[in-house]
């Protein structure tokens, strides 16, 4: 009977607190309040700050995650109603996942190589840019930490999700097609949902993406560490 009204406390805790997020949200629009970064802040200093084990939150906090996989089969739907947008510009979705998934790989063994890290950390950080699942596959495969790669990929999320609306400003991308490429591309899942900010076309094209450059990233992964360690 406790551990079950803890679930209860906890999914209402993470419920009311999500709601009051998106108000927040909504009232200043920036994409430093974006609810799936704020909600997680916010939960995380009320966790500490009153002693809350995280195995405690997750007596009600497994059910939220349970969500998770209905809530990316759900993008279907929009693939569906946007196929023919997709069909016809399937060359330049292509071109863009090809170029972001090998620059986003490129770019994380450069910088890591740059300041000395040890070569388990650097694997670690190859899958960043791939959603979750996938990125812990990749990174165990070539010799990196899972649980490592799983902060690397919370970490390109939320940098995407927030940064990445003020760089597509500063370059003047006002494509549709190009800035659901980029988030996909660059932050996975977090991105895919800020890119429905823009409209049901650009989170499709951001979902179509993020499943392109969970597969291109697995080609290239590997492929890539060898040229820069042979």
């Amino acid at each position: 009977m406790l551990k079950a009204t803890i679930a209860i406390a906890m999914i209402l805790l993470t419920i009311v607190i999500y709601f009051f997020m998106s108000r927040l949200y909504r009232r200043f629009n920036t994409p430093f309040l974006i609810p799936a970064l704020s909600s997680t802040l916010c939960l995380v200093l009320l966790l500490i700050l009153f002693g809350v084990p995280y195995k405690t939150y997750m007596l009600g906090g497994q059910f939220i995650n349970l969500l998770l996989g209905p809530a990316v089969v759900s993008l279907a739907y929009p693939l569906y109603k946007q196929r023919a947008v997709l069909l016809q510009s399937l060359i330049p979705i292509l071109s863009g996942v090809i170029v972001g998934s090998i620059v986003g790989i490129v770019s994380g063994l450069l910088f890591a190589k740059s300041i000395g890290v040890e070569k388990s950390l650097v694997m670690s950080l190859v899958p960043k840019s791939v959603t979750t699942p996938v990125a812990m596959g990749i990174a165990e495969e070539l010799g990196g930490r899972p649980s490592l790669t799983v902060i690397f990929v919370m970490i390109a999320g939320f940098t995407g999700a927030v940064i990445g609306p003020y760089i597509l400003k500063w370059l003047r991308i006002s494509s549709i097609l190009g800035k659901g490429i980029a988030l996909g591309s660059a932050s996975h899942a977090i991105g895919t949902s800020k890119a429905f900010e823009y409209g049901e076309k650009a989170a499709t094209v951001s979902s179509v993406a993020m499943t392109l450059c969970a597969i291109l990233d697995s080609i290239f992964g590997p492929l890539i560490v060898w040229i820069f360690y042979s």
